[in-house]
């Protein structure tokens, strides 16, 4: 197995992509007996593949959360298709890739490769340049709004609670728990957050799917009217569409339905929007195809008049969503929060509830942690 792929030297007035790695590191959860819960899903790790694409002595980094099989996909597809290409612009490589990996498969693992190899290459662009990446999108913010994310189903009430008011600790104004899995234990749950966050502080709940039309719409009253929450994130299924519709329909008026995160291509979201289907728009940058992915999905964000939540990966998502006019807020989740320090020098830290990019950091500002990912890995070799 190989975790690298190299071609000939570029020519010497042109900055083009000779080598691309790839590394994939997986990283064990710290929930209660090591897992953690959510609507549907129980996971017992986190894995992050890292693609780097290097050319002229520089390197660009980019990553996506998925399973380690992204990351031969990367290298048998998308790692021949780069070698020799101009660096300066990653929607043209965007646009070939999308092609190339057609009979393949776009959405899913697809989707996750090209979203990191993108990143990558914007990342490699801005250093090219020497620009910190937020300079060189059409940035119309320079922070991003964040809201804190975990609260998972398996924590106990004091884990729970503990960590919704450390959000708040660091003015953090808004929370978001998963809920659904055992929806009887539901009440007891947001009753305890809402005394640890107190009445200024804006709760938020995620079923992952996991409950029918009737039930969505049933909790969806009870969440509002009894806990104040203002946003329900897939309540239903994000493929119901029908559903999300009716729910979006007949909740309260201030309960926001929300979905997208599980979005790969450009249909994916006209499907959401058309006719609409949410209140907020959720876009994630390691799944939709990357940064070009998103700049996409903001134009058909702004055209609609629906504002788009960034969903996880806050290390690229803080520059990314800079450009993105309708912009609502990034979901600062746990794991990846997590995951990102771990592995990733160059990480930011809320102030003032928000993230804002370094402005005198090249490119992302990210570099791997080699000595401390090197004990997660699980794909490629560590570079000499």
């Amino acid at each position: 197995m190989t975790g690298r792929a190299t071609a000939g030297a570029a020519g010497p007035d042109e900055c083009r992509i000779d080598a691309v790695d790839v590394h994939a590191f997986e990283v064990p959860t710290d929930g209660p007996d090591g897992k953690e819960e959510d609507g549907t899903l129980e996971w017992g790790s986190t894995t992050m593949i890292v693609v780097r694409v290097h050319a002229d002595g520089r390197s660009g980094l980019g990553y996506t959360y998925g399973d380690v099989s992204v990351a031969s996909f990367v290298m048998s597809k998308l790692a021949p298709l780069l070698h020799g290409q101009d660096v300066t612009a990653p929607p043209a490589l965007w646009r070939r890739m999308g092609a190339h990996i057609r009979n393949a498969g776009r959405p899913g693992v697809g989707a996750m490769a090209v979203s990191a190899v993108d990143v990558a290459l914007w990342d490699l662009k801005a250093r090219v340049l020497d620009l910190p990446l937020v300079r060189l999108l059409p940035a119309y913010h320079d922070r991003v709004p964040v809201y804190g994310s975990g609260g998972f189903t398996n924590y106990s009430l004091d884990r729970l609670t503990e960590q919704v008011a450390g959000w708040v600790a660091q003015d953090i104004p808004l929370v978001k728990i998963k809920t659904s899995r055992q929806p009887e234990r539901d009440p007891r749950r947001l009753t305890a957050v809402r005394e640890a966050v107190g009445d200024g502080t804006e709760i938020f709940t995620d079923a992952n799917g996991a409950l029918t039309r009737k039930d969505a719409l049933y909790w969806a009253r009870r969440f509002h009217d009894e806990w104040d929450v203002r946003w329900f994130e897939e309540p239903v299924s994000s493929g119901d569409l029908e559903g999300l519709r009716m729910l979006r329909a007949r909740a309260p008026e201030r309960l926001e339905i929300a979905a997208g995160e599980y979005a790969f291509t450009p249909r994916d979201f006209v499907n959401l929007v058309e006719p609409p289907a949410v209140d907020c728009l959720q876009a994630d940058v390691t799944r939709c195809g990357g940064i070009t992915g998103v700049l996409e999905v903001a134009g058909l964000s702004a055209v609609r008049h629906l504002d788009l939540s960034a969903h996880c990966a806050p290390a690229v998502s803080a520059h990314v969503f800079c450009a993105v006019r309708r912009l609502r807020h990034l979901e600062y989740f746990h794991d990846h929060v997590r995951v990102e320090r771990l592995l990733l020098d160059g990480t930011l830290s809320p102030e003032g509830g928000a993230l804002r990019p370094d402005p005198g950091r090249p490119g992302l500002g990210l570099e791997v942690r080699w000595a401390d990912a090197e004990p997660h890995r699980v794909y490629g070799t560590r570079p000499a």
